[in-house]
């Protein structure tokens, strides 16, 4: 194994995959660690876990759990994967993490950027943009688990780190991989831990890719990846995202309130194609959970009879408005544990009624529904959007399946994923 990746959530995790398959490696990608070698020979395995937004001591745990197992797999280089928006609680879990396995790897230094320019996210002076505006402009201010408020990166990072945070900015980018090289030995001499790195095209992370050569721990979002495989000679090979033809029933399930699934809803909907909202401001506090189970039964008998006629959208998607309402009736944390576990328990009933083709949309979300399901591999597939391929769970009734980021994919993506896997398993 030539890169071994740990990732903080279930979508970042399928990104980043998505990301290295393009590039031409193959890829395994699995949820938790596993507990057993490697069945197959691979390039790059990625560790899916869902340590994103739980306390940081765990996070940390399940991190040297993961890089436990991978060591003992072979592997040459540590990826440490985060969201391209770097949503992150002011005590963590990026940068505990990170130190956490710096201090495993016995590693002095390392980089951290976000970038994924194909999305929209690019770092310039060490502030993330999300397409035209700083971060913190851009909706993610509203997050329900990590709102963004700080688009600065090294403060953001210093807040999380003991290690001194520094900054490779454009203009070393511009002179090219030696000048970044020589950078990082200045920034090591300098007593600098961790890095932010500037990058506002592809062609930046191409650059980035050689100098990152024999680095013991990259941390980053999906972007970087797209560097990386040329290290070890490797070239895009369209083989590498064959999947099988697909079988059974589709359907949607969105949990995420970004800005951008609200619009796929939305733009569903406006399809006339049948939808079903779960809507927890009509639940008492009282015994919520038998709520849940009342709402997802009537979600499930309301989609039976429809699963033959093509796709379903389940969704507890909705405006900031809604969510701060529901939020401050039942608490941030528990709000989102219940709509979870909500979204979860649907998939599993749906599964029962033959749901084989599944599209997906949040990070917290797909890691509850794959949790529930049971799914604890997948082969990485064609690509929908930049940053979401199609999957396949082999030797498992879920069959084909997309996790989709929140903040990812264009509005008509419910539709075009859909039409996506068809067309490429003809």
């Amino acid at each position: 194994m030539k890169l071994a990746c740990i990732a903080d959530d279930f979508t970042g995790a399928t990104d980043l995959a998505n990301n290295l398959v393009r590039s031409g490696m193959r890829v395994m990608q699995t949820f938790g660690v596993p507990t057993a070698p490697l069945s197959s020979a691979v390039d790059a395995v990625v560790v899916a876990l869902k340590s994103r937004t739980i306390p940081a001591n765990e996070a940390i745990a399940q991190s040297l759990e993961a890089l436990q197992w991978l060591q003992a797999q072979g592997a040459e280089q540590i990826y440490f994967k985060y969201c391209s928006t770097f949503d992150s609680t002011p005590e963590g879990n990026i940068g505990p993490v990170t130190e956490a396995l710096m201090d495993a790897l016995h590693c002095k230094f390392t980089i951290a950027t976000p970038a994924f320019p194909d999305n929209g996210r690019t770092v310039f002076k060490g502030y993330l943009f999300a397409g035209a505006v700083l971060l913190n402009e851009s909706g993610m201010q509203n997050h329900p688990l990590t709102p963004m408020t700080d688009a600065n990166l090294v403060r953001v990072m210093q807040a999380q780190t003991k290690r001194k945070v520094g900054l490779i900015d454009h203009t070393t980018l511009a002179k090219g991989t030696q000048a970044i090289a020589d950078k990082i030995k200045q920034l090591e001499a300098d007593g600098v831990g961790v890095a932010i790195v500037d990058a506002t095209s592809n062609d930046d992370l191409k650059t980035l890719g050689p100098a990152l050569k024999g680095m013991p721990l990259v941390t980053a979002g999906s972007g970087v990846a797209i560097g990386l495989p040329g290290n070890w000679g490797l070239q895009s090979s369209a083989q590498a995202a064959a999947l099988p033809a697909p079988t059974g029933h589709q359907a949607i399930v969105s949990g995420s309130c970004s800005l951008a699934t609200q619009g796929q809803v939305a733009h569903y909907i406006s399809t006339g194609r049948p939808s079903w909202q779960f809507k927890p401001l009509n639940w008492t506090t009282q015994d919520v959970p038998a709520q849940i189970k009342a709402d997802v039964e009537a979600a499930l008998a309301w989609a039976k009879p429809l699963l033959a006629q093509g796709p379903v959208l389940v969704y507890a998607t909705t405006d900031a408005d809604t969510l701060q309402k529901v939020q401050a009736k039942f608490g941030r944390e528990q709000a989102g544990e219940w709509m979870e576990s909500a979204l979860a328990q649907v998939c599993l009933g749906l599964q029962a009624l033959g749901v084989k083709q599944w599209v997906i949309a949040g990070g917290e979300t797909s890691g509850a529904c794959v949790q529930a399901l049971n799914i604890t591999q997948m082969q990485i597939g064609p690509q929908i959007d930049p940053g979401v391929p199609w999957c396949f769970a082999p030797q498992h009734p879920a069959g084909h399946l997309t996790l989709k980021s929140g903040n990812f994919g264009t509005p008509d993506f419910f539709t075009k994923a859909l039409n996506v896997l068809a067309e490429t398993t003809a």
